[in-house]
């Protein structure tokens, strides 16, 4: 039985109004929800990018949901206020709450004015976060000198047991080294072959936890609306790495995205009228081995989408309701 939640897009979306899609996707069905973190939209038709942890304690405290986060900590972010964040979300909102935590973006991460490192480098710098955060999770007073430092740090405020730490991975190489560290692990919708190699590198490197999946979806009763919907919103998120990772800002993904056609963004997002096809595609990444799904409607408009999909899609999944989102 699968976790079905809603994926919640800032860049996309206004933050009061993907609050009340949030509230409404429970209403319908959905399970559990997720969001992004992200200082910039991918591209100047998203049009937005809200704080999401101020987000999230409304979020929370308006549904019953469980929720995640994609979060980077090492430059935007110290890791120090990262664990602070999530000790006090888990704190006051037990079982509820988990972070995924990445190398990220330079779209995101280039507005402190530090070189934006190479991905090894970031992904040192990830690892000594995740230890960092974990000590401090933990309740211990943590220093560290190196690729980020902390000085004599302590979170005060702690919850009876530390949220997930889950690791992100869109290659093969990312899911193997996050079997290291994490509770788990998410990835975004790609060909069923490449997720059945990350699953296969995760497990085999003695990664545990579940496995959470994000899917792209664009839903239209038109099918060439639902086309349009996505060509529209999703033409700049095309690019494998590290291309995506190294473009800074939506004008540079907008440039990119220049020669993008709608066949293009209709590989990376489910795009049907048909929502048979939907549910039978979300079978699909169920016998791959996901746990969790988190479906996210690439338009702006989030209402129909759910209501759909709440009638028509979940009934014909069995859903689960989610297990606490606790370190394993």
């Amino acid at each position: 039985m699968p976790v079905i939640g809603f994926h919640n897009s800032h860049e996309q979306i206004h933050p009061a109004e993907l609050l009340t899609a949030v509230q409404h996707a429970e209403e319908v069905g959905f399970t559990a929800a997720m969001c992004s973190d992200h200082f910039a939209p991918w591209n100047l038709e998203q049009g937005h990018s809200g704080f999401s942890w101020s987000w999230l304690g409304a979020a929370l405290a308006t549904t019953n949901l469980p929720f995640g986060a994609v979060n980077a900590p090492g430059q935007r972010y110290h890791p120090a206020i990262v664990a602070q964040a999530i000790a006090t979300l888990g704190a006051m909102f037990p079982g509820r709450f988990w972070v995924a935590l990445g190398s990220g973006e330079a779209m995101n991460e280039h507005i402190t004015g530090d070189r934006w490192p190479r991905k090894d480098v970031r992904d040192a710098r990830l690892r000594e976060c995740v230890d960092v955060i974990r000590a401090l999770l933990a309740g211990e007073e943590v220093t560290h000198d190196g690729l980020v430092t902390v000085d004599r740090a302590k979170i005060w405020t702690l919850p009876e047991q530390p949220p997930a730490l889950i690791a992100p991975a869109v290659t093969v190489a990312t899911a193997r080294r996050g079997a290291e560290w994490a509770d788990g692990m998410v990835t975004i919708n790609q060909p069923h072959g490449h997720l059945r190699e990350m699953i296969a590198a995760y497990r085999d490197a003695g990664g545990r936890g579940r496995l959470v999946l994000q899917v792209h979806v664009s839903y239209d009763p038109d099918p060439d609306r639902a086309l349009a919907i996505a060509f529209e919103e999703w033409h700049s998120n095309v690019f494998p790495p590290p291309l995506c990772w190294d473009l800074d800002t939506p004008e540079a993904f907008e440039q990119a995205s220049a020669h993008v056609t709608p066949d293009d963004v209709a590989k990376v997002v489910r795009v049907s009228s048909d929502l048979g096809q939907h549910a039978a595609w979300i079978d699909e990444y169920v016998e791959l081995g996901f746990d969790d799904i988190y479906l996210h409607h690439v338009g702006q408009e989030q209402r129909g989408f759910l209501d759909a999909f709440g009638e028509h899609v979940l009934p014909q999944l069995d859903v689960e309701k989610p297990e606490p989102a606790v370190a394993v």
